[in-house]
């Protein structure tokens, strides 16, 4: 109890440090620690344990994790959020491809969400990280998760690899376990956005539950998801960056899947349930319908049921940057992170107006 009291205590106070008075997050809601931010269980705690991974070096992965497991944690969820940390132990740097910070955590999970690119851990973190998906964890990954690591072909876990060419695992992680691996741009790249609309036939998924038309500012993705997959919802690359921005018609025949499920079945015959949507940037999720998919598909994933009306309101204070490579708000710690902290503080990097494009 003494030892609670005192890590409350501390991580308001920390809080307090680095927020204005009116978006301190209550000390009873998260546990801050050096390399890593646990958002307790609101309300009734349903048991799960969710992984939330922090690690790339554009779309703000830093920053909408830290939102999306406080989110998360209004549901009952116990969420853990880890991230790419630099050599000070301190601070938090995306562009670290070699750091998974306190893997620990992900023994037991019982989901791990991935936003990450183009990560090369330790084999004792991979390690960790194949056990916890063998033991059938769910996952959910966004946006650059299809190509999560990238990972010399003479390491021990090669095969995971987004450009692995081996009979085995094919490309990689991405591919054989999320559905698809790094394919191109199929809209242009921070010109052109993508209006996400469900899939026709899956309106009444659960994972769908109350979703409207998605807009988000990353663009399109080429994408085919390896089969047996169910898309969800397909992506409609538009003009502008713009939220009333027309449809391209010519790059929309046929719209690529941007949300899709399928099941995974590991060696060991444990069935991993999982979720891969190609959009999820930290600007991304602003969209009110892209946070309630993603609770949605927390819940189903898992095997709970799917609230009628999920609380995936956006946390007071969460200012993410525009996606753009090396624009990361830097020198701030995990706590920094934290919807109101000091990094949603700093100057982001803002939406370009490109109208016209090059």
């Amino acid at each position: 109890m003494i030892k609670h009291l005192f890590t409350s205590v501390l991580a308001l106070m920390l809080l307090m440090l680095n927020t204005t008075a009116n978006e301190v997050l209550a000390a009873d809601k998260v546990s801050i620690h050096a390399d890593h931010l646990i958002f307790h269980p609101q309300g009734e705690a349903n048991g799960k344990h969710i992984v939330l991974i922090a690690g790339d070096e554009e779309y703000r992965s830093e920053e909408a994790m830290p939102m999306m497991g406080e989110v998360l944690a209004r549901h009952g969820f116990k969420c853990t959020v880890l991230f790419s940390m630099a050599d000070d132990g301190k601070t938090v740097d995306p562009n670290k491809q070699t750091s998974l910070s306190h893997p620990q955590a992900l023994d037991g999970a019982d989901m791990i969400f991935l936003n990450i690119r183009f990560r090369n851990w330790p084999d004792e973190t991979m390690a960790k990280f194949q056990a916890a998906m063998e033991s059938g964890a769910a996952v959910m990954a966004l946006r650059t998760s299809t190509h999560a690591f990238k990972i010399p072909n003479n390491a021990e876990y090669a095969r995971y690899s987004f450009n692995h060419k081996g009979p085995d695992w094919k490309g990689g992680f991405g591919r054989e376990v999320l559905g698809e691996t790094w394919v191109n741009h199929h809209g242009h790249h921070a010109y052109e956005g993508c209006r996400a609309r469900v899939e026709v036939g899956q309106e009444n998924h659960p994972i769908m539950k109350g979703v409207g038309e998605i807009f988000v500012t990353s663009d399109v993705y080429g994408a085919k998801p390896k089969e047996p997959s169910t898309i969800l919802v397909r992506g409609y690359v538009t003009e502008t960056l713009k939220p009333d921005s027309k449809d391209i018609d010519a790059k929309n025949k046929p719209a690529q899947p941007v949300v899709w499920t399928r099941e995974f079945t590991w060696a060991n015959g444990k069935t991993s349930k999982v979720l891969t949507s190609t959009m999820g940037a930290g600007i991304d999720l602003l969209d009110d319908n892209l946070r309630l998919l993603l609770v949605n598909a927390a819940h189903e994933r898992l095997g709970l049921a799917v609230p009628d009306k999920a609380d995936a309101s956006l946390p007071a204070g969460y200012k993410p940057s525009f996606y753009k490579g090396g624009q990361y708000r830097k020198n701030c710690t995990p706590a920094d992170f934290i919807s109101g902290g000091k990094a949603h503080q700093m100057p982001a990097y803002p939406v370009p107006d490109r109208s016209k494009k090059k």
